[in-house]
């Protein structure tokens, strides 16, 4: 595995008007931090990882400030030279593959949900200890509950808090463009189960979601080639919830839990809305023993 410096193999895209894309990984054969097991490489690099600004004259919304600090000074960098003067940032949650590189904007107004907030004051030894190591952890400096409405010069967006991947969960929404920058409350080909036992809250939050007069979404984890074409639809959601349904079956069928993901998920992929990606077979793996731990202990 070659390791080329971190941010260098970054890509910058521009998928919709007023939108910036920062996307990185999904890149065979080269891994970003080490051949060892890491949160960097096995939870963000192999699988592709975009973060996103909003830009409106001199003044961005960076949504995630990505998996390291060379990461989060290219975005920086980027932005200033298109002219941004004021710079905010939210988070859309508070796993490290999105606050990596807080200390970079670390005099802007960072705003996460207090849930968000919450958790890493909770987990800041653990974050700051990690492999790689997120220090020193730089923690949101203004919260929400529920919801927020900002305006990056004349475009409106809305934060929405939501329950699906994480209990803390961010999205971005634009009312007047009806695009959603997901997080990872949407993930391109399948969701990453980190709290098992709440799926079922978590299907509750992805049928509100669908409800929204989103026309295109464009998720932190996902195809390079879909992001920069301008996202995905609406059916992002539906696989999603088929993805996440089909999950809690495996408790009570276990021929359905032994499928490796291509068989598992051969209708999702069939729909075209997600499209099978290899590196998500561990990925599924891992999602349906916790799934499974998860129903033993209840």
């Amino acid at each position: 595995m070659t390791k080329p410096p971190l941010g260098s193999t970054m890509r910058i895209v521009h998928p919709a008007p007023n939108v910036v894309g920062f996307y990185d990984g999904r890149i065979e054969g080269v891994r970003a931090w080490s051949d060892e097991p890491n949160w960097l490489d096995d939870g963000a690099y192999t699988l592709g990882i975009c973060t996103y600004a909003i830009v409106d004259g001199p003044q961005a919304l960076v949504y995630d400030t990505h998996v390291s600090l060379p990461h989060a000074r290219i975005v920086r960098r980027t932005l200033e030279a298109m002219g941004v003067t004021s710079i905010r940032v939210v988070l859309s949650h508070w796993h490290d593959d999105h606050i990596a590189g807080n200390e970079v904007f670390q005099d802007c107004e960072i705003i996460a949900n207090g849930l968000t907030a919450s958790a890493l004051a909770q987990n800041r030894v653990a974050i700051e200890s990690g492999n790689p190591p997120i220090r020193p952890l730089v923690l949101p400096n203004s919260t929400f509950d529920g919801s927020l409405g900002l305006m990056v010069g004349s475009i409106a967006v809305e934060l929405r808090q939501v329950e699906i991947h994480s209990h803390d969960g961010t999205v971005l929404f634009m009312p007047d463009t009806g695009l959603l920058l997901a997080g990872d409350t949407l993930e391109d080909p399948i969701t990453y189960v980190a709290e098992p036992a709440r799926l079922v809250e978590h299907l509750k939050d992805l049928e509100r979601m669908a409800g929204w007069p989103i026309d295109r979404i464009l998720p932190n984890h996902g195809s390079l080639q879909a992001i920069e074409a301008g996202g995905y639809d609406k059916g992002f959601i539906t696989a999603t919830q088929a993805y996440v349904s089909k999950l809690l079956a495996c408790r009570d069928e276990p021929d359905l839990a032994r499928q490796d993901l291509k068989t598992f998920g051969a209708s999702i992929f069939a729909s075209g809305a997600v499209d099978y990606f290899a590196p998500y077979e561990p990925v599924h793996r891992e999602n349906v023993a916790a799934v499974l731990a998860a129903g033993a202990g209840q």
